[in-house]
């Protein structure tokens, strides 16, 4: 399976809106993959440790996003070397990428570099990560992310970074679960109907035709269609064709009102 950890006090908040969450599920559903669950936490050291503990023990694959900063409330490094049982530490590589980075600005800046200024020294806090973890490539500032167990990934807050890092990871480090997720839907709306009244059926299809889903979206005040149920299957391609055929003989048997899309 495959999970998200989106960190932050903002998002609670409502200071800022989440964007992660839908990007997310378009980066996996272009390779072929789904989103299995997702959870929201705040700036809570408590908290995230023992999110990153689940996520590490779950075996899924998991994109945790933001807290990797080096202010404050940027608490996920130290989490998630609580999480992982271990020290932290400046990563070699991530030193070299950092310090490639504040070369970078000085130039721009028209000044001399100073490996010692404090600047610098607080950008390679953001290299002082969980002891053999792995470093993530990020294209747009060389200030990296990292993962655990090859499979936990710690991404920044920033979505102009976090989402070609995150890119990066599944078609790096997890092509062999392309394609896995990928699942077919057709549906039909049930006009007037109840889902209380549907539920038999919907029991009956998943009972038949396991490990195909039946999914129900109810309406009560659609402006053309009034109350109506968007009522379907999803599962894999040859699996859903009958149980998709199979749902529509048993609606016509209770006498559904229905409406194809």
């Amino acid at each position: 399976m495959i999970g998200l950890i989106i960190i932050g006090d903002e998002i609670l908040s409502g200071r800022r809106q989440d964007k992660h969450l839908v990007k997310a599920i378009e980066l996996l559903s272009e390779r072929g993959m789904a989103l299995s669950w997702a959870r929201y936490v705040g700036d809570d050291p408590d908290r995230i440790t023992a999110e990153l503990s689940a996520a590490l023990a779950s075996g899924d694959v998991v994109f945790s996003f933001g807290g990797i900063g080096a202010t404050p409330d940027d608490h996920t490094r130290a989490c998630a070397g609580r999480a992982a049982g271990v020290e932290l530490a400046l990563h070699p590589q991530a030193k070299e990428l950092i310090l490639g980075r504040c070369q970078a600005i000085a130039r721009e800046e028209g000044v001399e570099f100073d490996p010692a200024a404090a600047d610098t020294l607080r950008r390679l806090e953001m290299g002082v990560i969980p002891v053999g973890a792995d470093i993530i490539p990020n294209p747009y500032n060389q200030i990296p992310g990292f993962s655990l167990a090859g499979r936990v990934h710690f991404l920044p807050g920033f979505p102009v970074m976090a989402w070609p890092m995150m890119a990066w990871v599944l078609d790096h480090w997890h092509a062999a679960l392309h394609g896995q997720g990928r699942l077919e839907e057709r549906s039909v709306i049930v006009q007037g109907a109840m889902e209380s009244h549907l539920t038999p059926l919907m029991l009956e299809i998943e009972a038949r035709y396991a490990p195909v889903k039946v999914f129900s979206l109810p309406s009560v005040d659609h402006p053309e269609l009034g109350r109506h149920i968007d009522l379907g299957v999803k599962g894999a391609a040859n699996e859903v064709e009958h149980a998709f055929a199979a749902l529509i003989e048993g609606l016509n048997k209770i006498g559904a009102r229905i409406r194809t899309k």
